[in-house]
């Protein structure tokens, strides 16, 4: 059988509106053919909010990392990566000299998260605030995590840092007796070093500001052994739990809340 356009039976249709049917045919097979190349990507930021962006199925890890950059004005890209988690629940951190699709063991829309990778040995050197402030809000979720270890007096004083940066001055008056139990600095804490925290907040912090609160913090979290550790679990030669870590400053092997080796680079 000869092949012929649909038009062919419509009724009164010529040759000119056969032509434009097949025009649009064309242009929607191309559109579709541009779908199939492109998918969405979320990067949740250390905010926690997200940025979401369209990318061609073969950009590489580059590409998005420059895009976040653009989005967030940020120049001293060095000390920053994008994490993603695998369906078995491994986190991986993005290669920028690769394609992104090849990487990801999941199907589109896919999401990451913009954290620190490599920490600044002395943040107070950082020449750019936003840099300061985004590895401010990495040390921060370092501390709720789990993962920056202090003991209490230094917890306690970390703790005020980060209320005085996002409230500012005690006020009696705005913040009624218990006021800090509305945030969560660490994974758990109890009532006294919820105390505490708030009797450095009303006495030692007034009259500084947010961006003298976060340089503070980060002073006093770059001091600590488990500042920029990034734990991975493995077991000592008789078998017990334990986690090896790269710092700023060497190699280290933590075992419970102590620092038991330390290799300096």
């Amino acid at each position: 059988a000869s092949q012929c356009c649909h038009c062919c039976f419509w009724p009164g249709v010529g040759p000119r509106a056969r032509d434009i049917v097949k025009m649009l045919t064309r242009l929607m097979s191309s559109s579709i053919r541009s779908l199939d190349r492109e998918y969405n990507c979320t990067v949740r930021l250390l905010d926690d909010s997200e940025y979401t962006c369209t990318i061609q199925r073969d950009a590489k890890g580059q590409y998005l990392f420059d895009l976040i950059c653009h989005h967030l004005n940020l120049l001293e890209k060095d000390y920053f990566g994008i994490r993603y988690v695998d369906p078995d629940k491994q986190r991986h951190w993005l290669e920028f000299s690769k394609s992104i699709a090849k990487q990801m063991k999941s199907q589109p829309p896919f999401t990451m998260c913009l954290r620190v990778k490599f920490y600044p040995p002395d943040p107070a050197a950082l020449k750019e605030e936003i840099t300061r402030y985004l590895v401010f809000l990495q040390v921060k979720r370092d501390l709720y995590h789990g993962r920056l270890l202090c003991k209490t007096s230094d917890a306690a004083l970390l703790a005020a840092y980060i209320l005085q940066a996002e409230i500012g001055d005690y006020d009696p008056g705005k913040h009624p007796e218990g006021y800090c139990s509305k945030f969560q600095f660490f994974p758990k804490h109890s009532e006294k070093l919820e105390r505490r925290i708030a009797e450095i907040h009303k006495t030692e912090l007034i009259g500084q500001t947010p961006e003298v609160s976060e340089l503070n913090f980060l002073r006093k979290a770059q001091m600590l052994e488990t500042y920029g550790v990034d734990p991975h679990p493995c077991k000592d030669v008789s078998g017990n739990p334990a986690f090896l870590a790269f710092t700023p400053f060497g190699f280290t092997v933590l075992q419970g809340n102590r620092r038991i080796h330390f290799l300096t680079w």
